[in-house]
């Protein structure tokens, strides 16, 4: 006869892990689309800063390729993270428990979670990256077109002052420094991903563990419980 202990042993082991739904499939297509553009951009916007990088160039075909299709990706991440923004900008507004996680930084790098508030989808790192990203892409936008040749004529057509030399080269100056720091802001997200283990998995499988749900996200977690357990007619 079989064990009591060995049979309670093996219904745990069989036991699947509690999963929490985090983002759909579109969300998480968006997202990459949204990466591989700033992975593109990064490396062929360094092709064009110093001529000790455009050996880069030959990831692309070589300089001309670069030159037209540096601008052209760099619309697709505006368009791709206008859509991140549109669905995710409300759930990345500042909250007062945010205010008390960034002065338990020490706690945060320490894995001390016990020691946090109760947060929502998103703590204050993820919205600090959020809201850097949003910026940084305007003013790349911005100062890209003003400095992409194609659209020279329209400039001078409609705002000659845009189109001068001196207002390209301030533009220029701008853009380089915006996209160091999106480069930097990039790999800190990249970097907070890897080092919380499970988050990757969102963007991977759509699901996080209910252990992590709990552990990091427990407001979010209560929320997301509460309106499942909500009748149709409510």
């Amino acid at each position: 006869m079989k064990p009591v202990y060995s049979e309670r042993r093996d219904h745990i082991a069989s036991r699947q892990p509690v999963t929490v739904s985090r983002y759909r499939g579109l969300t998480r297509l968006n997202h990459w689309v949204t990466a591989l553009s700033l992975i593109l951009l990064a490396l062929s916007g360094l092709a064009l800063f110093h001529p000790l990088l455009y050996p880069l160039s030959a990831l692309f075909g070589g300089g001309a390729t670069v030159r037209w299709l540096h601008p052209v990706i760099g619309v697709v991440l505006f368009f791709s993270f206008l859509i991140l923004f549109l669905q995710l900008w409300r759930l990345n507004l500042p909250r007062r428990e945010d205010r008390v996680w960034l002065s338990h930084l020490g706690d945060v790098v320490s894995n001390h979670e016990e020691r946090l508030p109760e947060l929502g989808k998103y703590n204050a790192g993820q919205k600090l990256v959020f809201w850097a990203m949003a910026g940084l892409i305007v003013v790349l936008i911005v100062t890209g077109v003003m400095i992409w040749e194609e659209q020279l004529p329209l400039w001078a057509a409609q705002a000659p002052s845009l189109a001068s030399i001196p207002a390209r080269r301030i533009a220029v100056a701008i853009h380089a420094l915006a996209a160091v720091a999106m480069i930097l802001v990039f790999i800190l997200h990249v970097y907070a991903a890897f080092w919380t283990r499970g988050t990757l998995r969102a963007m991977t499988r759509g699901t996080v563990t209910g252990g992590w749900a709990w552990r990091h996200h427990r407001k979010w977690l209560r929320e997301l419980a509460g309106r499942q357990s909500r009748g149709p007619a409510e």
